[in-house]
């Protein structure tokens, strides 16, 4: 018995070991695809704060609460199933799922380029008259979420094409892990982002003078935070988009634009000394980013001239 005992906890100890090792193997998988989700995560907080962007102070934050749970549901009961079980059964179709989602990234990132240089806008705006203010924020919540599931479908596709995890079971871990840090940071964020002038109009309330300017600061720099978060959300957007183009072509056998790419960046790398790695990736970053441009131009072209997607519904 002493030693059927033991040996008992000798395999017991085994167990342990292995399972902390998949859950080291779960973490480590989890954060280096969370990494290459940057862009993507970048975008989805820059483009959430305009859902509120208009409304009632009171109901900024239930709005996020609402969006948040939305993007909660999104991730883990809709597309977490769905990409175990292509990983599962179909791996193959995850590269044309990306293909989709950069090919989406960079219509979004042409289209509000077009918009800046004086295109026409598509869609309602805040100047249109507001009628019926609860039916108006349901549709902004349905709205988010709509968004959220489309970006956070291309954060899963690209948490899965990065992991390399053997068991199904794993890479569901390691796709809740992503799924669970993205909404917290980003939504977290976003919170911050959009009650920053409250707590601004609030310290100008104080008796101390450093309280009260760094109130007014924080209030007159919270317009430029989110001129600069879109901005910031567009270029992510490209970058992104036409990465995941460029790596597409190149895995279903296309290699001229990734290889002429990456040529290029390592001609910069190789040139510019010690800036090298910096010079290297920001040019890779924005032949990426002139790719989803071209490319999202001619998807705007088409569906807004050719098919008339949109058309009627420019804003005012």
């Amino acid at each position: 018995m002493p030693g059927g005992l033991v040996a008992l906890l000798d395999d017991i100890s085994i167990i342990a070991k292995t399972a902390a090792a998949s859950v080291d193997d779960i973490t480590v998988a989890a954060s280096r695809a969370g990494a290459k989700t940057a862009g993507v995560v970048i975008d989805d907080a820059a483009v959430t704060p305009s859902y509120v962007t208009g409304l009632s102070p009171a109901r900024e934050l239930p709005i996020i609460w609402s969006i948040t749970k939305g993007s909660f549901k999104n991730k883990l009961l809709i597309l977490l199933p769905g990409a175990i079980l292509l990983s599962e059964f179909l791996p193959g179709a995850i590269i044309f799922i990306l293909m989709l989602g950069g090919g989406y990234l960079a219509y979004e990132g042409a289209e509000k380029v077009i918009e800046k240089l004086g295109g026409a806008k598509h869609g309602k705006t805040l100047d249109d008259p507001i009628d019926n203010p609860e039916e108006f924020e349901k549709q902004r919540i349905a709205g988010a979420i709509r968004t959220d599931l489309i970006l956070s479908a291309e954060i899963m596709a690209i948490t899965l094409n990065e992991i390399e995890l053997d068991l199904w079971w794993e890479r569901g871990l390691a796709l809740a892990l992503v799924a669970i840090m993205v909404t917290v940071a980003v939504y977290g964020a976003v919170a911050i982002i959009v009650k920053m002038d409250d707590i601004g109009l609030y310290l100008t309330k104080k008796r101390s003078q450093i309280a009260r300017s760094f109130g007014r600061g924080l209030v007159a720099f919270v317009p430029h935070l989110l001129t600069a978060l879109s901005f910031i959300g567009t270029i992510a957007m490209l970058w992104v988009g036409g990465g995941i183009l460029l790596h597409g072509t190149h895995e279903l056998g296309f290699h001229a634009l990734y290889d002429a790419t990456h040529g290029l960046e390592s001609a910069v790398q190789s040139t510019t000394g010690s800036f090298g790695g910096l010079l290297g990736w920001l040019t890779y970053a924005a032949l990426s980013a002139v790719l989803a441009l071209v490319v999202g131009a001619i998807i705007v072209f088409v569906l807004h001239k050719v098919l008339k997607v949109g058309h009627g519904e420019e804003a005012h």
